[in-house]
């Protein structure tokens, strides 16, 4: 009876280890890697002017790591080098800039950030929900309900704005 217990409790110990260990290492490899391009573009890109890409990776990597104010100086480089290289696709540059400055609650920056990324990409569902989230932080609800229902025009079945919307109506509707 007693080596069967030990046998139930060993197992169960090894049971939670695996578990852990499934669950831990792949986030140690995404960490190791995410770090040696953190290195890599960070060292590159104090040495010589980088790509458009190049400055967009290392900024959301910066975001990645709540670093927001280095974020947004290499979102900013991202911009203008993508201005120089004529890169048709700012919009996901801009979006990551409103990330960073709505991260620093710098709501109406953010929003500058985000319609600019939707001047440039009009159908742009997460700029679209990030829109929304500013203006609810701003407590402009009757524009972030129509920034919603804009997002759900494009994405009917897009989650967030779905639930963001009917949130709002409730409130608008009491």
């Amino acid at each position: 009876m007693d080596n069967n217990l030990a046998v139930i409790y060993l197992s169960i110990l090894v049971g939670i280890l695996l578990l852990t260990v499934i669950n831990v290492f792949p986030q140690i490899f995404k960490n190791r890697k995410l770090e040696r391009n953190f290195s890599r573009l960070r060292n590159k890109l104090t040495k010589e002017k980088g790509t458009t890409q190049e400055y967009y990776e290392l900024a959301s990597i910066y975001s990645e790591k709540k670093l927001f104010s280095q974020a947004v100086t290499l979102f900013q480089k991202a911009i203008k080098a993508a201005e120089e290289e004529e890169e048709e696709n700012v919009a996901v540059i801009y979006n990551g800039l409103g990330y960073a400055y709505f991260a620093q609650e710098q709501y109406d920056i953010a929003i500058r950030q985000y319609k600019e990324a939707l001047k440039n990409k009009p159908d742009y569902v997460t700029a679209l929900n990030n829109l929304g989230h500013a203006y609810e932080r701003k407590n402009l609800t009757a524009q972030a309900l129509q920034t919603y229902e804009e997002a759900l025009k494009y994405d009917p079945k897009n989650s967030t704005a779905k639930r963001r919307a009917e949130s709002l109506r409730r409130l608008v509707s009491a």
